[in-house]
């Protein structure tokens, strides 16, 4: 019988679901297709900063890692990205971190995601364009 309650309880803790989670190798920002990785040591004066140019949408997968859209894997959804005067927004783009701002510097194109596709103001726009023209052609054809 004890042996029983062992082998039970051992295969419960074989079968148990592991955690497992992502540890990312710096924070970053994703704003229009492009990777920055946030230099937190980089900051910039408030005279050099420009206008709001996006904001974080959405978070990324912590088990996967997989991500679309503009995203950031270290800020809160909401926070806003911003120009960097005379710098363009394809080097380089400012964050706000608590009272100060944070260079963060293009890396690398991010991923392919089918979510950047749908998800898509132009790819919405013809979907429902298309959805109308059906429905108007069936209406005619009646």
């Amino acid at each position: 019988m004890k042996r029983i309650t062992l082998l039970s309880f051992l295969f419960l803790l074989m079968i148990s679901p592991s955690v497992q989670a992502l540890s990312w190798a710096y924070p970053f920002v994703v704003w229009k297709g492009n990777v920055y990785e946030v230099k937190r040591e980089e900051l910039i004066e408030d005279n050099k900063i420009g206008k709001i140019i996006g904001e974080v949408k959405t978070k990324p997968n912590n088990m996967t890692g997989n991500y679309y859209g503009n995203v950031s894997n270290y800020y809160p959804k909401g926070t806003n990205y911003y120009e960097i005067k005379e710098v363009s927004t394809s080097t380089a783009i400012a964050v706000k971190e608590d009272r100060h701002w944070v260079k963060a510097v293009f890396v690398y194109k991010a991923p392919f995601h089918i979510m950047n596709v749908i998800s898509n103001i132009y790819f919405i726009s013809v979907v429902i364009l298309f959805v109308i023209g059906v429905i108007l052609f069936r209406i005619k054809k009646s």
